[in-house]
């Protein structure tokens, strides 16, 4: 853990972007997604328990912090924060696309059901991402209607009494304006979007802009429960992108197993680090065994195989087997250049993308 201090969290985030990007070259990925969608999800990772960032979890029952990744549809985490058990992880939901450097840019955003909170709906939207959780708890969620007088004829027992839970559209026209600079000030990094959203999440009900996020926020949910129900391809969408994830949460623990798993360091810059190092080593593996696939699959196609791109998008590159994880050490090799990789594959992945349904989001507003 010592060797964190030799490296700024710029340039681990640099070396990350690299990563991506370099993934993102590789044909074989195109068989797993466009890059248009992220998921994101937090990890449990054990920390000592005096210093100013680790708290008790409630949900696993000891210290520690949550290491939160935003993964692409093709398996490669954009980013990675370490943040406390205490908090909510909706919040950082957005601060993870904005701080994305990589030219991998996803503008539809998956999580978990934390994920649902109104303002983090309201920024997400303001901000042009489509913001599609995984939906549970059905009964706890409520349905907002345009106005008193709207009814629907099948589904009207979905928004309660007839008249309430009513969104107030006078509200936000009168708001836009300030609406729109605070998501601006947000994109352009004049405010974070994590204390936004914190003290949005924590705002008194006679606070207008408060009000206001919340309204907006209401509307763009009430539309997404709305599709979710309604759209069967969007639903498993969802899940497909929510299980990645916490495969991958699973692919990096497994990684990280020094020192039993355990950040032994008790400076949050340094945790932070070691969140991203551990992310970053899970990427440089994904990476190689990206190019491995792909190698296979090359030597297929010359030997007369015919490869269909459906058969490849079933291939995860959460691969362990083929993985030494205490390492090889031949010291011989040490001067040796690796040959430059080649991307490229004939396979036409451009089916795959045919068969996806159309991403009916909201368009860019910021």
């Amino acid at each position: 853990m010592a060797a964190n201090r030799h490296f700024s969290i710029p340039t681990l985030n640099e070396a990350i972007a690299d990563l991506v990007n370099a993934h993102a070259r590789v044909d074989i990925s195109q068989a797993w997604g466009d890059g248009s969608a992220v998921a994101a999800d937090g990890t449990h990772m054990d920390t000592y328990l005096n210093n100013l960032l680790t708290e008790t979890s409630v949900r696993y029952g000891k210290p520690g912090g949550i290491a939160y990744h935003h993964i692409s549809d093709t398996y490669i985490a954009l980013f990675t924060h370490f943040i406390p058990c205490g908090v909510g992880e909706a919040v950082y939901i957005i601060e993870g696309l904005l701080m994305n450097t990589s030219e991998v840019k996803p503008t539809t955003v998956h999580a978990d059901s934390q994920g649902q909170p109104f303002p983090v709906f309201a920024l997400a939207h303001l901000l042009g991402f489509d913001l599609m959780p995984r939906i549970r708890n059905w009964k706890d969620l409520t349905f907002y209607r345009p106005t008193k007088r709207t009814e629907y004829v099948h589904i009207d027992a979905l928004f309660g009494e007839p008249g309430r839970n009513v969104i107030d559209f006078d509200l936000i026209e009168s708001q836009y304006r300030h609406l729109m600079r605070v998501a601006v000030s947000v994109r352009e990094s004049a405010i974070s979007s994590t204390l936004l959203l914190r003290r949005l999440r924590a705002g008194s009900r006679k606070n207008a802009t408060y009000i206001a996020f919340r309204e907006v926020g209401r509307v763009i949910r009430t539309v997404q429960l709305l599709r979710y129900l309604s759209d069967a391809p969007v639903r498993r969408r969802v899940t497909a992108a929510t299980n990645k994830v916490e495969a991958f949460n699973g692919f990096s623990q497994w990684i990280g197993f020094g020192n039993g798993g355990v950040i032994t360091d008790n400076d949050p810059v340094e945790q932070e680090k070691t969140a991203k190092f551990n992310a970053l080593l899970a990427k440089a593996v994904i990476f190689h065994s990206a190019l491995d696939i792909a190698e296979i699959v090359r030597q297929l196609l010359e030997e007369g195989w015919e490869i269909d791109p459906e058969d490849l998008a079933h291939i995860s590159p959460y691969l362990t087997e083929h993985i030494r994880r205490f390492g090889e050490y031949s010291t011989h090799e040490l001067g040796i250049q690796p040959e430059a990789y080649d991307p490229k594959l004939d396979v036409d992945f451009t089916q795959l993308r045919e068969q996806e349904p159309a991403a009916s989001g909201f368009g860019t507003a910021a």
